[in-house]
Parts: C-alpha cells; structure tokens; sequence
C-alpha cells in the first residue's frame, strides 16, 4: 500500500497511467473498482494526493469485505490507516449504537467486528476518520455495495441471499427494473458517472412463499477536481530583496466551493489569499527565505488536486566577508599546518572568495553552497604578515578586515645524557641528569621524566642545558627522559636506560589448588616471588628439600612451577631466589594432599562357611585407598544398618546375628568428603539347620506280615534345601534319598527279620539330625494271618500303654508321697477348666485296614506312644498315602496319639483314659 501512494505521488500529473499489483489506475480520473477492492481502500484523494509532511490528515478505515452490508454473524476486519500507510501501530477504536458509544486500543491497526453500528478511528500522529457505518443485517436477502464510487470506478453490486431464498434476481434502480440476473450474484457498473446515481435493491423468491426484497442502497458517484495551474507574476524574479510578486492559483471547474492553498518547499505558506473572478491569488514582497520551489492545490469536495512546481530565486548582493585563522595546533609555529577560512554571511550564490597575504593573491575558491571556502598551507618563517580575503557574486567585491599572523621557532628535540662519579650498580650513588636543546624560541621549560612520573623541572631564557641530580635506590632502575617547551609544544628527548643493581629479598612462596583443600588429581601451582631484588633472577623449588625445578625471571616479577598431585606429594615445600649476588630461601610450607576413596570392598566373617541361622556375621567394608577419616555405611537392600567412622584407616565392621530375614543383598560406601564411593553388592544365603526328622511307617494292611511292602517316609519340618535323608534299621543304613521338600520315601518288602526298631536321619550340610524310634512287630506267615497280626499289634500297643499308666501312677503317688503335691491336683478330672490336647482320636469298628506308624514324640513334644493310622484297603499290594493326605481324608484311626503335657494332671489324665476305644 505504501509503495502504491509513493507511485501515486511521483506520478505527473499529465494523466499517464501507472501499475501497482497489476492493478491499472488513471491519476486523473480516479481508481478503479477492482483495484481498490484488491487493496482494501475507501477512497480518500485528498489524502492521496498532499505530499505535504507537516499537514495532519484524517484516519481512514478500510473494509475486509469491501462491503457495508454484511450477514449477521460474519465478520469485517477493519483496518485503520494513518498518515504514511503505517502496518502496524496503536489505533484508538470508537463504536456508537444507540446513542451509546464505547473506545478501545488495539495494539495493532486492525479490529475485527459483528456488531451493527458507527465505527471511526484514530492511527498515531492523525485525527479522527469519518465514520463507517456497519449493518449486520438478519435478513434473507441483502445488496451489498462499496462505501464510496467515483467517476470512471468499475462498481460492483453484490446480491446475496440464505439458503431459503432462490436467486431468481432482479435489481432495481430507484424502484424500476434495471436487470435481471440469472445464475449470478453480481450487477457490473463498468465505468461509474453521474447517471449512476440513486437507489438500488435486489428482489429474489423464498423456496415456501413469496417474494423477497433486499435493502436499498444509495450509490453517489463523485466527480474529482482537475489539476489547478500556478503562475507567478511578474514572470521572472528580479535581483533585489524588496520586489513584490504575487502567485495565482486557478482551474477549470472553479466554483465558490473550490479550496484553494499555496505551498513552499511542500510547506504551506501563512500569506493571506484573495479569491478572484476564477481562481485565487497570493502576493508578498521578496526577501531571502523566499527562494524555493511553489505549487497550489484546488479542492472541490471531492478530493484536492495539486499544480506543477514553479521555481522563485531571490538574488542577494554578498555582504562584507569575515576572514578566519585556525590551526591543528595550539600555537602558529613553523610546520604547522594553518587553514585561512572566509565567508559572506549573505549574498546569492554562486560567490567568488579570494585570499591575499600583504596584498599578494594567494589563491581562489568558488562557492555554490552558504558556508564559505578555505584554503590551507603549512607554515614556514616567511609566513608572518597581514591576511585578507574578499567575496563577490557579480555585483562587486567585498573585502574582509586583515588578520596578523606572526610566525615563532619551536624549541628542536632535547638530548638527555647521564653522568655519576660512581658506578652505577649500586644504591646511594649520586647521579645527575643533563637535558639541552640547539633550536628554539625563549623562553624554553626543561622538565625531567622517570618512567613518565616528574622529577623535577628548570627554566632557561637562552637556548643551553639544565641538570638534575638525585641518589640513587632501587626503585631509581628505569628509563629517563626530558621534554623542552617554549609555548608551542613540548619537545621529547629519546630515552636513556639507567640499571640500578639491588640484592633479592627473602622470597614468598605460596601454593594454589583448585579447591579448598588439595586433593590427588589437582594441579597444584607453586608461586615464588621476591619482592626486591634486580633481575634476572632465578627461582628454586623444592619439597622435603629435594629440587622440583627452576625458573628464571628476567625482568622481575614472580616465577610458578606445577604439579599434578598425587598421595607423595604431601610435605613441606619451600623456594629459593637468586640474582647473582646472594641466594634467599623461602619459608617453609606444609601441605596435606588428600586421598579420594576408592571402591570400597565389602567381606562377610562368619564362624563357617555356610551362613546359618543364630551365627554371628560381621561386616567388614573397607577402601583400600583414601584420606582418613572415613565414614563407611552398611546397607542390606539399600536399607542403612547403620555408619561407622574409621579415624585412621582399616576399614570398619558391622556385626549382625543372623535371623532369616538377613538373606539379601548386602553393600556398603566409604566417604572422606571428596566423594563417596558404593561397594559391589554381596549376597548372602542363611541358611536354616533341619529341624529333628519324623519317621512315618506305612503298611498295605492293618495287620503287617512278611511279604507285605514297607513304606518309610522321613520329612524335617524345616531345614534349608537340599536335605539328604537316611534310613535305618536297629542302626543298620537301609538306604538313603535327597530331597528339596516333602521329606523322602523308602520301601522295604518285609522279611521276618524287619521286625525290631526303626528310625531315619536329615541332613542338609549343617548337622544331621535323628529321629526317634519307631518299633515294627511281624507275625509268621499263617493261613489266617488277619486274626494273630492285629492280635499282636494291638497286644503290644496295650501293652505300651499299660507300662506308661503305671509309671504315670507310680510318679503321682511318689510325689504326694514326697509332699511336693502340686497347687492343683494331677489326678484331678479333665473337665477341669485348663485346656487340654484331646487324649483320643475316634477308634473306628475293627475290620482289615492299612496302618501307619509315626515315631513316638515327633516335634518334640511329650507323646506318651505312637499312633497308628489306618485306611481302607481299596486295592491290595498298594502302598499307603502320605500321611498328610490321610488326615485331608479323616482316615480311621485304630490307636490316637497321647500328648501328656508337662504337668502332673495330664499324666493323670492318661491313666484315665489308657484303654482303646472301639
């Protein structure tokens, strides 16, 4: 947009056309339609057409869709330009509806609206646009056309209607049929005129009922002004200030509304204008300032036109120049460059300058710019005299007041020399410095320089030498100079180097590590610096007085050494420093490097090799590298046990009585600050001893005879895998099994020689355990072999039970005999209100059954004789069950187990109930 209104303002005004984004336009007769639609423009010509900067123009809105006529909820997008067609900037929005108006900021220049209502704004740097006025419209049917149409616009009027409305259209014009559109939307005005004035609105039929009308639209096509004409009378400017002129404005549709304005340089000009019988016209007297270029502009309304420049140059007499002296240096002295300046504060250009020195010309410089001319030279003794200058534009010279100029010598360059009657390699001797010139203007300043600090300095009105002495120390080592001066700058000698011999001091040795304290790794830098002594000096380090390395320092300063540190390094570490003359050694300084843990090793100590339940197991975690102190942590599953500090090394131990939740993974960190350190993780197995082994015995009948096959079932109750179980007979190996759980099996086919005692052995590596004895009665092999087995079996199973009632007897009688009869009475009855173990077990009827056999006390407990199980036979030859399943099943049992507890009543309870029940 912005290129599109520069073209528009370069254009001439001859009516030529340009081309901005292949949109033709006529700068004479106006813009055309698609144009303005393509950019988005309300046509604003005045604004278009004033080139002037300082004048403030109106703010314009442009409409996204070019239409004033919307359907409700549709949006426009308002774009608000200012003065130069700005993007983007801030814009003050104001809306009225209804009385009511409300203002908003957008930090853009663009608003997007749905509301009905005025819409105006306002861009920086411009006032307020004219107002915009949007319908959202809740019709079926509505005519939407452009805001504005000028004469030779291509308009377009735009039908629209809703999904209910059928687009048979017409279009009228002021209420008469002006076309009808078919399959099309669009009413085409190609070239806009006055003709084109008046009311439009478009009619189309809903698809239920009837016929539809559109809003009215009222078009008013605008006719632009022509291009005014300028003319300045008299014709040509005369050469004097004071000429009065006059510049007439006019055009060819001159009316009483026609606004007419002049401009200067694009600057409107204050003078009074008098309207005319056609046109209007403007006059002043010449001066100065009235030189330029002007053109006028013509507004009928409908937008201001500009004329072509006329050119007006006012010729001024020069008046008398002033003549200027400058240099670059302070004072005029030979070799200097001087630069003469002249200069008429009026006159026309273009102006002749000419400069003289003692009336002899010098040179001359045309100047067709104000601000004067200048000529430049450098200066020699021949130079001193009066200078002149003069200016002339035609009208006669004009010479300029004379300027004296007097030319002096500068002082030559100084030359320094040194002179002691001593030697110079030591303190306290006397020195005196002598600084002279050979050339020079009096009266000349000597002054004295020490590595460019003052002496001290002397005046002479004649050109010789000066001296200055002073006794030498070591701070007196050095480059000297002097600088001479008579007014025209100071001269500077070359400088003389004076060396003055000191011995070093005791030099100071300091030690930089990277952190606080040093640690292996680190680079550690020795720095040893004496702080007097003359160079070059040579530097020594050492550590437990055994030579690192040396440096040399030849202008002074300090000297470093590195080490990259390790464990050895710890100890004392001096310098020394030497120039010659004596050698001095540093204090002495101790340093302690510091060991980072290694990875610490983590051992198990137990009194075996197997870990076992109840066992002491000591944790030993230990860093075979690092500084002490060292915090070691012990871990069991990343759960802390506990932390120990070992102070001098070794390692630290952690003690644990081991339980079967100690099995895990066990690890440990060793930390001396730097940085801690994890172990490798450990597992550790507890294992748990077996528990004393139950002997089951298990027979394919009640009665057992030989030839009957014998099933021997060991099981431990706990105990760690894998358990080895053996089986024996009067202590005789039968054989042997290992097993995971379960306990293992063994069978016997029965001799009559199996009869006796029986017991079996666990063992899993950590101590084998017996069980006790169970005792196995055969019979002979007889016809009837049911009747004399069960027979026996049930005869020596009384018969057990008959020893143990009498020994229980005989222990209560002896008891209450012996006094020692306990609080509550051991043969008093069991319905007593302790709880007891039931002493029996339901006896089923008597009939061919498989017994088991356990051995008496399995767990431990007190269990006066074995039980027996008994399960049906349901197919001979078959081996019993494992007795875990018998007491799923509920088997018979012939015989139940007596538990006799620890106390007397139970004992006594036994001998009540000792006999079988059926």
């Amino acid at each position: 947009m912005l290129l599109w209104v520069i073209l528009l303002v370069l254009a001439p005004v001859s009516g030529q056309f340009g081309k901005v984004q292949n949109c033709d336009f006529n700068i004479t007769f106006g813009v055309s339609y698609e144009c303005l639609n393509m950019m988005k423009w309300q046509r604003s010509i005045d604004y278009l057409w004033d080139p002037l900067p300082s004048r403030t123009h109106k703010s314009i809105i442009f409409l996204q869709p070019p239409w004033t006529t919307v359907f409700r909820g549709e949006r426009v997008t308002l774009t608000c330009k200012g003065f130069g067609f700005y993007s983007s900037q801030k814009t003050k929005w104001y809306y009225r509806y209804l009385g009511k108006e409300i203002s908003r900021e957008t930090e853009k220049n663009t608003l997007q609206v749905q509301e009905s209502g005025e819409y105006r704004c306002q861009a920086q740097g411009s006032p307020l646009s004219s107002p915009v006025y949007l319908d959202f419209s809740s019709a079926s049917l509505i005519l939407q056309a452009p805001l504005s149409v000028f004469e030779g616009d291509s308009v377009v009027l735009r039908c629209r209607a809703k999904a209910e409305v059928t687009l048979m259209t017409t279009i009228y014009k002021n209420e008469n049929v002006l076309a009808f559109l078919n399959k099309t939307t669009d009413f085409h005005i190609s070239h806009a005129s006055l003709k084109d004035n008046g009311a439009y609105r478009c009619t189309g039929y809903k698809e239920t009922c009837c016929l539809v009308s559109s809003n009215t639209v009222k078009i008013q096509v605008q006719v632009p002004a022509s291009h005014p004409v300028l003319t300045l009378s008299p014709e040509k400017a005369l050469n004097f200030e004071g000429t009065k002129v006059t510049l007439h404005c006019e055009t060819q549709e001159d009316s009483l509304r026609t606004l007419y304005k002049f401009y200067r340089d694009g600057v409107p000009l204050r003078h009074k204008s008098v309207r005319c019988e056609k046109g209007a016209s403007i006059s002043f007297s010449l001066t100065t300032e009235h030189s330029g270029n002007y053109y006028c502009t013509a507004d009928n309304g409908h937008g201001a036109k500009p004329s072509e420049a006329v050119s007006l140059s006012v010729t001024v007499p020069v008046s008398r120049p002033v003549l200027t002296l400058s240099s670059a240096e302070d004072l005029i002295s030979e070799g200097a460059k001087l630069t003469l300046h002249c200069e008429a504060q009026r006159g026309s250009l273009p102006i002749v300058y000419q400069f003289h020195h003692e009336d002899a010309a010098l040179g001359n410089r045309s100047a067709h710019s104000a601000g004067g001319v200048a000529i430049s030279f450098s200066l020699t003794a021949e130079h001193s005299g009066n200078y002149y200058c003069t200016a002339d534009n035609g009208f006669g010279p004009q010479r300029s007041e004379a300027v004296s100029l007097s030319i002096t010598v500068p002082v030559s360059r100084p030359v320094l020399t040194l002179s002691s009657a001593e030697a110079l390699t030591f303190e306290g001797a006397t020195v005196t410095l002598y600084c002279e010139v050979q050339r020079g203007s009096p009266r000349i300043l000597y002054q004295f320089y020490h590595e460019d600090v003052p002496l001290g300095s002397n005046s002479t009105p004649s050109v010789g030498k000066v001296s200055f002495s002073f006794s030498l120390t070591a701070a007196h080592s050095g480059n000297y100079y002097c600088t001479a001066d008579n007014g025209f700058g100071p001269q500077r000698s070359e400088a003389v180097s004076l060396f003055v011999t000191v011995p070093v001091s005791r030099p100071i040795l300091t030690l930089r590590v990277p952190r606080s304290q040093a640690v292996v790794g680190d680079l550690l830098e020795l720095r040893c610096e004496a702080l007097r002594g003359s160079p070059p000096i040579m530097y020594w380090f050492y550590h437990e007085d055994v030579t690192l390395g040396s440096s040399s320092v030849s202008s002074g300063g300090e000297a470093s050494f590195n080490l990259s540190l390790t464990a050895e390094h710890s100890g004392n570490y001096s310098c020394e420093a030497n120039n010659g003359l004596v050698a001095q050694h540093s204090d002495t300084i101790s340093l302690s490097v510091i060991v980072p843990v290694s990875r610490p090793i983590l051992t198990f100590r137990a009194p075996r090799a197997q870990a076992v339940v109840g066992d002491p197991l000591e944790l030993h975690c230990e860093a075979l590298r690092g500084s002490s102190p060292i915090l070691y942590g012990f871990y069991h599953e990343d759960v802390t046990l506990g932390k120990i500090s070992a102070p001098s090394g070794g390692g630290a131990s952690f003690n644990l009585s081991l339980t079967t939740e100690h099995s895990g993974i066990y690890s440990c960190e060793a930390d001396n600050g730097l940085e801690a350190q994890r172990s490798e993780m450990v597992t550790l197995k507890v294992a748990v001893p077996v528990s004393r082994p139950v002997l089951t015995l298990r027979a394919p009948r009640a009665q057992v005879a030989v030839g009957d096959v014998l099933e021997l079932h060991c099981e431990a109750l706990r105990g760690s895998p894998l358990i080895l179980y053996q089986f024996y007979h009067e202590d005789v190996t039968l054989g042997n099994s290992s097993a995971l759980s379960g306990g293992a099996f063994f069978n016997l086919s029965l001799t009559a020689e199996h009869s006796g005692n029986y017991s079996c052995e666990a063992d899993n590596g950590l101590g084998a355990q017996r069980s006790e004895t169970v005792t196995l009665y055969l019979t002979g092999l007889t016809e009837n072999r049911s009747g004399p087995v069960a027979t026996g079996v049930t005869g020596g199973l009384l018969s057990l039970a008959g020893l143990a009632a009498g020994a229980l007897l005989l222990y209560c009688w002896l008891s209450r005999k012996a006094g020692r009869e306990p609080a509550s009475d051991p043969c008093r009855s069991p319905s007593d209100s302790e709880s007891q173990e039931p002493t029996y077990h339901n006896v089923p009827a008597w009939e061919e059954l498989q017994p088991v056999y356990s051995n008496v006390n399995p767990r431990g407990e007190n269990v006066v004789y074995s039980e027996v199980r008994i399960i049906r036979e349901k197919k001979k030859h078959a081996v019993a069950s494992d007795t875990r399943h018998l007491r799923n099943k509920g088997s018979p049992i012939i015989y139940s187990e007596v538990k006799v507890a620890s106390t007397p009543a139970s004992r006594c309870l036994f001998l009540a109930s000792s006999a079988p029940h059926r």
